[in-house]
C-alpha cells in the first residue's frame, strides 16, 4: 500500500521563504519531512530564507535555500535540479509563487500584464512541467492561485485573469501524471491577511474584505489567514491524494463557484 504521510518525505517549495511558503515549510518539517528545499526570489527575501532555513533545521529536517527569478523555463529547471541533487528526491512540490495587481482594465500597461503573465501564469506553467518530470512517482503537486476565480468583481482582471490559466494547467497535469500515482492540486485562498495585501488596497477595500467572508467574525484579521490555509495544502499533500485535478476555494465563505 502506498505511504501518503508527509514523514520522510521530500519537499519543494517554490515562494517558500515567508509568509504562507514560509510557515508552510516549517509546518511541513514539523510533521515528519525529511528534507525541505526553499526558493526564494532575491537577496530582498534571504534574510527570511535563512531564518525558515534555520526553523526547518530546529524542527529536524535537513533545508536548502535557492535563489531564483522563476519567470524563465532555464531557472525553473535549475531549480528542481538543485533541490533533487541537494536532497536526492523530490516527493512534494509546491508553488506559491504570485503578484497582485489591482487597477481597471484601461489602465493596465502592456508591461504590467507581460510581468503578471509572467509571475502568475508563466512560473506556474513550467512548475507544473519541471514538477512533472522530477517528482517521485505517487509524488503531490499543489499550486496557489486565488478565490478571485470564483468572484464577479472588478479591478482585478490582471491577476485574476493571470491565475485563471493554472486551474487548467492543474486539470491537465493530473490527467497526464495520474498513471503515475501523482496527485496535482490547486487551492485559492481569500484575501490574506500578509504584506501583499495590503498595497494594494485603499483602507474602505480593507475593511470590506474583513467583513467580506461568512466566517470573517471568528477570524483574529477578517481575512484568510495564513494559518488557516496550511493544513489544507498539508493534507492534499499527504493524506488528500484522492483528490487531483482540483481547484479548491478556502476562503471562510468569502466566494464560491
Amino acid at each position: 500500500m502506498t505511504d501518503h504521510s508527509i514523514t520522510g518525505k521530500t519537499v519543494l517549495i517554490a515562494g517558500g521563504a515567508k509568509n504562507l511558503g514560509g510557515l508552510l515549510a516549517r509546518d511541513l518539517a514539523q510533521h515528519g519531512a525529511r528534507a525541505v528545499a526553499v526558493h526564494y526570489n532575491s537577496d530582498a527575501s534571504k534574510a527570511e530564507a535563512d531564518k525558515t532555513v534555520a526553523a526547518i533545521e530546529a524542527a529536524g529536517a535537513k533545508a536548502f535555500a535557492f535563489q531564483a527569478d522563476l519567470t524563465s523555463a532555464a531557472a525553473m529547471e535549475k531549480l528542481f535540479t538543485q533541490a533533487k541533487e541537494a536532497m536526492g528526491s523530490i516527493d512534494i512540490a509546491v508553488n506559491t509563487v504570485g503578484k497582485v495587481l489591482k487597477k481597471p482594465m484601461v489602465e493596465i500597461s502592456e508591461a504590467e500584464f507581460d510581468e503578471m503573465n509572467a509571475v502568475n501564469s508563466k512560473t506556474a506553467f513550467f512548475f507544473l512541467k519541471e514538477a512533472g518530470r522530477t517528482v517521485s512517482d505517487n509524488g503531490k503537486i499543489c499550486s496557489l492561485v486565488t478565490s478571485l476565480l470564483g468572484a464577479y468583481t472588478p479591478f482585478y482582471a490582471a491577476y485574476a485573469g493571470t491565475k485563471a490559466p493554472v486551474e487548467h494547467y492543474t486539470r491537465a497535469a493530473s490527467k497526464e501524471l495520474g498513471e503515475r500515482g501523482i496527485s496535482v492540486t490547486a487551492i485559492g485562498p481569500g484575501p490574506m491577511d500578509t504584506p501583499f495585501f495590503y498595497p494594494a488596497e485603499g483602507a474602505d477595500a480593507v475593511q470590506y474584505h474583513k467583513t467580506a467572508a461568512a466566517l470573517s467574525p471568528f477570524s483574529k484579521t477578517g481575512l484568510t489567514d495564513i494559518e488557516d490555509i496550511v493544513p489544507f495544502i498539508r493534507f492534499l499533500v499527504s493524506e488528500g491524494w484522492w483528490m487531483t485535478g482540483q481547484t479548491i476555494l478556502v476562503n471562510g465563505g468569502y466566494t464560491t463557484k
